[in-house]
C-alpha cells in the first residue's frame, strides 16, 4: 500500500479545507467571538427561534448552547424575546448581532468569489454537488 501523497486530490481538498476554515476563523477573532459563533449567528439570522430548536439546527446538547448564548447576551449580540407565531420565549439578533452576523457572511462571501471566481456559474454548481456527495459517502 502506497502512503498518502501531498499531490493526491484527497491531501488538497483537506488542506484547502483547513486553509479555508482559518481564513473564515480571522474576523471571528477579531471581535472577539469563538469558533462556532458564527453558525448560531446564521441560524439566527435567518429568524428567531426556541433554544431547543437551535440546539436541534446546530446538534449541540442544550446545556452546551446555553453557555454560547449567554456569552453572545453578554456581548450584546443575542437576546431573549418571543418567537414564531405561537410567541415562545425564543432568542433573536440583536441590531448589533445583525451587524456582526452580515459582516461575517460579507467575509464568507469574498473568501468564496476569491477561490471560485474563476469557475463558470455551471462548473461551481458541479463541484458543489460533488462536495455535497463526498460529505455524504463520509457521513456513512
Amino acid at each position: 500500500m502506497s502512503k498518502p501523497s501531498s499531490r493526491s486530490t484527497l491531501y488538497r481538498l483537506i488542506e484547502a479545507g483547513q486553509l479555508a476554515h482559518k481564513a473564515l476563523l480571522v474576523p471571528l477573532l477579531e471581535r472577539g467571538l469563538e469558533p462556532g459563533d458564527d453558525a448560531v449567528l446564521f441560524a439566527l439570522g435567518r429568524s428567531g427561534m426556541a433554544e431547543p430548536d437551535l440546539a436541534d439546527e446546530l446538534g449541540l446538547p442544550l446545556d452546551a448552547l446555553d453557555a454560547r448564548i449567554a456569552r453572545l447576551a453578554e456581548r450584546g449580540l443575542v437576546g431573549r424575546q418571543a418567537v414564531g407565531p405561537e410567541l415562545a420565549p425564543g432568542l433573536a439578533l440583536t441590531e448589533r448581532g445583525i451587524r456582526i452576523r452580515n459582516s461575517l457572511a460579507d467575509n464568507w462571501a469574498q473568501l468564496e468569489e476569491a477561490l471560485l471566481g474563476e469557475l463558470k456559474s455551471k462548473q461551481r454548481k458541479s463541484l458543489g454537488g460533488t462536495l455535497k456527495r463526498f460529505v455524504a459517502l463520509l457521513k456513512l
